[in-house]
């Protein structure tokens, strides 16, 4: 059976992208990096592609006169590295509608917040420690073209503690994101997910 090929958006670390890459080097990950796409050309996420021989490419928004021609050098490459779902794995631009109508039903994103909630924004974590609320987390979800409001994949809770800051909350966070993503990843490379409006089933084979 072939394995799931993917295109990996991310910006920074690359924390989320090293968490694929292990779990598919464990072999619990029925998946393959084909392709890593980084818009910020000094960011750590190239060295960890580049460590375990994976294809990668810098794409910088200002090397483009329009959005529009952005995504769709992006969308270009993915095509022809043969990639059947993209993955946003800390990637900071909203992606528009050249990309997510070139891969739509096929592009995920993580998100530092139970979904609704504290959408839409990079400041998910701050917001909730803002608003009070005494729990929070992590969202996997299809991308639309409304930000951060399409159908819901995966959610892990993480409780806001009494003492927590910014960056105790989002160390904790990140740390389910860990699992999560990857998680997420596994459900559809099995089949296991399905789209029916903007409810995502879980199917058990």
């Amino acid at each position: 059976m072939s394995r799931l090929r993917l295109g990996i958006l991310a910006s920074g670390r690359g924390s989320n992208l090293q968490a694929i890459i292990d779990e598919i080097e464990r072999g619990s990950l029925p998946a393959e990096i084909a392709l890593v796409i980084c818009n910020h050309p000094g960011a750590m996420a190239l060295e960890r592609a580049a460590k375990h021989g994976i294809k990668a490419v810098v794409i910088e928004r200002k090397c483009y006169p329009t959005k529009a021609e952005y995504e769709v050098a992006m969308v270009e490459q993915l095509r022809a590295h043969g990639v059947d779902l993209v993955v946003l794995a800390g990637f900071d631009r909203v992606l528009g509608p050249e990309m997510v109508r070139a891969y739509a039903g096929r592009i995920i994103n993580i998100h530092p917040s139970l979904l609704p909630a504290f959408g839409g924004g990079l400041h998910a974590q701050a917001d909730a420690l803002e608003y009070g609320v005494k729990v929070t987390g992590c969202t996997v979800h299809f991308v639309t073209e409304e930000v951060d409001a399409g159908p819901i994949i995966l959610q892990k809770a993480v409780p806001v503690l009494e003492d927590d800051t910014v960056e105790t909350l989002s160390a904790r966070i990140l740390a389910e994101e860990h699992k999560l993503l990857p998680e997420a990843i596994r459900l559809i490379a099995e089949g296991k997910v399905r789209i029916e409006g903007r409810r995502v089933r879980l199917l058990d084979s």
